[in-house]
């Protein structure tokens, strides 16, 4: 009631009835609980200075008893626990509902619909609402009598001592399970059906009952064995040691495998991919290059370790020689790190024919053949060597062509100019009039001048050499000085 003057005030009546609970919020303010009444009273306020006289009214109205149309479901277990929806009008304000002479818990209400946990009960009883408007028409609930669960079976029938293995129960009744015990231990129930359970197995020694609760009771048992699992044994690493960037797959065998829970390389958790009682799969985890070991932990313990090499990825600083025939077949020294563990090399897209391992910084291949300028590659269980600081390229050269010689004699006194015309001349290292060596200059890939050594008047066959070989031989005469 919002007015003036209010302070102080202690009566406050509905016609001539008193109202109950008055409090003056403030001068300007009160609350007060309605008496009972009808029809239409006026409202005063009483207080020291005396009694309000405006003509203030309130109007009672007539609130409709609550009507019950249907019940879902019409029947429930004599242990009570469902939720029965109770459907019907004037059901805002619910105070109550019974199951007979029993209450039950109301857990939600709206004025067309009640949903409420049935209290226990035997035999047809009548379910009533009551609201502030009164008690509605009874509607007949039916207490019906389950049988309690019973249990046939136990897949598997074992299990190890540390549980945590998931046990399937078939039988009947098993619907609203609340309990599953493996003697005196609850297990942890994972799903639920009428004819079956699934749940988590306890910790446990030897042999126990299992038995299943629900609200109408408790099954018969079955025997469940609790067996010792040996720790597992691992023998073989395949392969026993990877990258350093880690990803690639590790086949991991030994016995009592099953029911693997952890791989670790060092302290650090593999990816477990496949497990059978024999053999593990997982994916390598990443590592600092090092030596680490490899075990597996079971249900039964953890296994003995294996030491796992992390191999830090090769590198190819350079290549001796960096030149060689489009044939293949030279022997081409590679100079770096990490390359003792070597199981490839390249050039280019193409594998050598063979190589050997000097030392973790040097080995040496037999060029395969090839055309242009390639990188050479070594892969390693680290991984395969990319483009870093050195030079590892490799360029295939085409064997070196002379054509002419301009001109094809001279004195025997040597000294003369000749120029060479041919192909695949850039590279000559090494150029011979009958064997004896002559000065040069390369001026390009077709084009090479020489001066002539002395030599025995008579023809002899000029040659030049290249990374990729000798050339063919053309004539050249000297003449008596």
């Amino acid at each position: 009631m919002n007015g003036s003057g209010f302070t102080g005030a202690t009566v406050v009546r509905f016609g001539s009835n008193l109202a109950t609970n008055v409090v003056v919020v403030s001068s300007t303010q009160i609350t007060a609980r309605t008496p009972a009444g009808s029809g239409t009273v006026k409202v005063t306020v009483t207080g020291p200075t005396g009694t309000s006289t405006q003509n203030v009214f309130f109007l009672y109205t007539t609130v409709a008893a609550p009507v019950l149309t249907a019940l879902s479901p019409a029947s429930g277990p004599t242990s009570g626990g469902n939720t029965v929806t109770i459907t019907g009008t004037n059901l805002t304000g619910t105070t109550q509902v019974l199951f007979g002479a029993n209450p039950a818990t109301i857990l939600t209400n709206t004025p067309t619909q009640i949903t409420a946990t049935a209290p226990a009960g035997t035999s047809t009883t009548n379910v009533t609402v009551t609201t502030p408007s009164g008690t509605s028409n009874p509607l007949t609930y039916t207490y019906t009598t389950i049988p309690a669960p019973t249990i046939t079976n136990l897949n598997p029938p074992n299990g190890p001592t540390t549980g945590g293995n998931t046990i399937t129960i078939t039988g009947t009744g098993l619907t609203s399970a609340t309990q599953v015990l493996f003697g005196a231990n609850p297990a942890t129930i994972l799903t639920n059906t009428p004819t079956q359970i699934t749940a988590t197995a306890p910790a446990g020694t030897s042999t126990t009952n299992v038995t299943v609760t629900t609200p109408s009771g408790t099954s018969n048992p079955l025997t469940y064995t609790y067996t010792t699992i040996p720790a597992p044994t691992i023998t073989n690493l395949n392969p026993p040691n990877g990258p350093t960037t880690g990803g690639n797959t590790i086949t991991i065998t030994g016995t009592g495998l099953s029911g693997a829970i952890q791989v670790l390389f060092g302290a650090t958790p593999a990816t477990i991919l496949t497990n059978t009682p024999t053999q593990i799969t997982v994916t390598a985890p990443a590592g600092p290059p090092s030596v680490v070991n490899v075990t597996v932990t079971t249900p039964g313990g953890t296994s003995n370790p294996l030491p796992y090499v992390y191999v830090a990825a090769p590198v190819v600083i350079g290549v001796s020689p960096q030149f060689g025939p489009d044939t293949g077949g030279n022997t081409v020294t590679i100079t770096g790190s990490n390359l003792a563990l070597a199981s490839a090399v390249n050039f280019g897209p193409t594998p050598a024919t063979g190589f050997t391992v000097i030392s973790d910084n040097q080995l040496t291949a037999t060029a395969p053949s090839g055309t242009g300028t390639v990188v050479v590659t070594v892969t390693t269980p680290g991984g395969t060597s990319t483009l870093g600081p050195g030079n590892p390229y490799y360029t295939y050269l085409g064997a070196p062509v002379i054509n002419t010689l301009v001109p094809n004699q001279g004195s025997e006194l040597g000294g003369d100019s000749v120029t060479i015309n041919g192909s695949n001349l850039t590279y000559t290292d090494a150029l011979t009039f009958g064997g004896t060596p002559a000065s040069f200059s390369v001026l390009s890939d077709t084009l090479v001048v020489t001066t002539t050594p002395t030599h025995a008047a008579g023809t002899v066959n000029v040659q030049l050499h290249t990374p990729a070989g000798n050339s063919n031989t053309l004539p050249f005469t000297y003449d008596p000085a």
